[in-house]
């Protein structure tokens, strides 16, 4: 009899400690993210640090005042964009790239080989063809994120992106046209 109750009671020991470790196990919450979501926030740093890369050499070295100035504005906003996405990285446990890779890498080494009106006309290309592919994933992030976060960081940052876009649009019509706006710096 005291056999049973003694093992009766380690059964019931083990059964309460696995079910204790069980309740304590879905009770903290998971700050693992979707893939796609780490996805989307990794490519959207790398993404922004070219973004602001490129338009600290656009602002330095660009030829036209129209060009410099488009520099000047990545830099701003992405980087401020970046920051946020840092934050927001942190916050979910999300290791970021402090370097360019991949692609970006490619382009910034691309465009850096470059200079004076070449440059101005292959960098304001290139940030059309960036920003139409950017606000296609964010848009596609603020719409589809399982992450609220993600979705909410995607979603504020779709008017900015479209800024761009105008205004590289614009920028690079008038570097292929010659326009007046675009006028040469001294």
């Amino acid at each position: 009899m005291q056999k049973r109750a003694a093992a009766f009671i380690f059964i019931s020991i083990v059964f309460i400690g696995f079910a204790a470790y069980a309740a304590s196990d879905k009770a903290e919450p998971s700050n693992k993210l979707a893939g796609d979501d780490e996805a989307f926030m990794k490519e959207a740093a790398q993404g922004g640090q070219m973004e602001v890369r490129l338009g600290e050499t656009a602002a330095k070295n660009g030829r036209h005042d129209r060009v410099k100035a488009f520099g000047k504005r990545m830099q701003e906003d992405h980087g401020k964009a970046n920051k946020e996405l840092a934050a927001l990285a942190k916050k979910k446990n999300v290791v970021l790239s402090k370097s360019l890779e991949g692609k970006q890498k490619s382009e910034v080494e691309r465009l850096m080989k470059l200079s004076g009106d070449e440059f101005d006309r292959e960098y304001m290309q290139a940030m059309v063809k960036d920003h139409k592919e950017d606000i296609e994933k964010f848009e596609r992030a603020a719409k589809n994120a399982k992450d609220s976060d993600v979705k909410s960081f995607a979603s504020k940052q779709l008017p900015t992106l479209k800024q761009h876009l105008e205004l590289a649009e614009r920028t690079n019509k008038e570097l292929s046209k010659g326009g007046s706006a675009a006028t040469k710096s001294k």
